[in-house]
């Protein structure tokens, strides 16, 4: 059975409690690595997220039977890399990220939620090759185009910015982050 002390561990809220069998007390046991716990309290939460932590786990696992939904990779996805990431679980997350290939025949988006989960956490050059396997997997995504120019900007590589820039802004025209982007852009290419 896994403690229920998060002391030694990044929760996004230090303040909450822990009870038996709740969804957090299984979160606690992927982080304490005991996944056969884990698994059996996910199987027993009947919510969208204990659905998805089933195959959260499976994925650990590296076997998947229990197939996540489009909407749970699109809920829950970012958010639990993240949560690996930031409890330094890098084999989960060589794991998580070794089944993209796969579940992206699910949602086709999870690139992008990468990318983005890697950019918050300031590891650009990783993060810049799922915003390209992501470009390469479905091009025409506004928010993709937007992430890649605030990339290339923070670079310094204005020209690039501003071709990403304009393909955000040709998809949606009064995208009001990319228009102020496009203006601080414009003004270093001056």
């Amino acid at each position: 059975m896994c403690v229920r002390d998060k002391k030694n561990f990044f929760f996004f809220d230090n303040n909450v409690e822990i009870k038996i069998n709740s969804l957090e007390h299984a979160y606690l046991c992927v982080l304490e690595e005991n996944l056969d716990v884990a698994y059996s309290i996910f199987c027993r939460n009947d919510s969208p997220r204990g659905l998805w932590g089933t195959s959260l786990v499976e994925i650990l696992k590296n076997y998947l039977e229990k197939y996540p939904t489009y909407f749970q990779i699109r809920n829950f996805l970012e958010i639990d890399l993240d949560f690996l990431i930031k409890n330094e679980k890098l084999s989960y997350v060589e794991s998580l990220l070794g089944s993209l290939d796969f579940i992206s025949g699910i949602n086709q988006e999870v690139y992008k939620f990468v990318a983005r989960v890697m950019l918050h956490n300031k590891l650009y050059k990783i993060a810049y090759n799922y915003m390209i396997k992501s470009k390469d997997f479905y091009y025409n995504d506004p928010e993709l185009h937007f992430m890649l120019a605030s990339y290339y900007y923070n670079s310094m590589n204005y020209e690039a910015a501003r071709f990403s820039i304009n393909e955000c802004l040709n998809m949606i025209s009064n995208y009001y982050p990319a228009l102020e982007l496009k203006f601080k852009i414009e003004e270093k290419l001056v």
